[in-house]
């Protein structure tokens, strides 16, 4: 078992954000379910950058920046309705999950044949960055309140922005919410564009490797 989670830490996460997602709802009433899923994510991200980049140096930083996002993660059920502590945790957790995307993504890039890890990583990134920008619309809504308007009048909690995130990275359009004042509105242009240039960079890398290793064996 564990050579299986060393061989393939991109589908861990993979596993473990979407099982989140699953688990979400029925967690949404306790705030002690809903610490415990977030200590989890922060836990299961940083081993999978570890797993993934063996490097000190991205080793420091995922821990400076994964650690006190673990601490807030747990102070956010402690001290529901704290804005100084979902502030802070924004701060963490959004810079936390997009270096761990780009170590997911570096990760994709350096290699030089596609593996079946790298179709894991290639998912993977995609879910983090998402994650990445809810902390964001989380942090423009506790400095800017009222920066969303849709369903739920105006009180949104993390999982609606959740899914506000990955409809605009994944330019679905399909969220009942919708960002009405301008930061709001300019951090989902820049996930629009991060979701467009994910996808093409992406898939032209895995295509590309996937062209080379056919001329390769043939």
């Amino acid at each position: 078992m564990k050579a299986l989670v060393m061989r393939h830490p991109s589908a861990v996460l993979l596993l473990a954000q979407l099982g989140a997602v699953l688990a979400y709802p029925f967690l949404d009433s306790s705030r002690g379910g809903i610490a415990a899923l977030s200590v989890i994510e922060v836990v299961v991200v940083g081993f999978a950058l570890w797993a993934v980049r063996r490097t000190p140096a991205l080793n420091v930083v995922a821990t400076c920046l994964g650690l006190p996002a673990l601490v807030l993660s747990v102070l956010e059920a402690v001290l529901p309705g704290s804005a100084t502590v979902v502030l802070l945790s924004a701060c963490f957790h959004a810079p936390f999950y997009f270096y761990v995307s780009y170590g997911q993504i570096r990760y994709l890039f350096d290699d030089e044949r596609v593996t079946r890890d790298d179709l894991f990583a290639t998912a993977a990134a995609f879910t983090v960055v998402a994650w990445g920008f809810s902390y964001l619309y989380v942090l423009v809504e506790v400095l800017w309140p009222g920066s969303y308007t849709g369903a739920g009048g105006g009180d949104y909690s993390w999982f609606q922005l959740l899914f506000l995130s990955f409809t605009t990275l994944s330019n679905t359009g399909l969220s009942d919410i919708a960002p009405t004042l301008g930061h709001a509105r300019a951090v989902a242009i820049v996930e629009e564009v991060t979701g467009v240039f994910y996808i093409g960079l992406v898939i032209a890398r895995l295509v590309g490797l996937t062209l080379r290793q056919g001329r390769s064996s043939g």
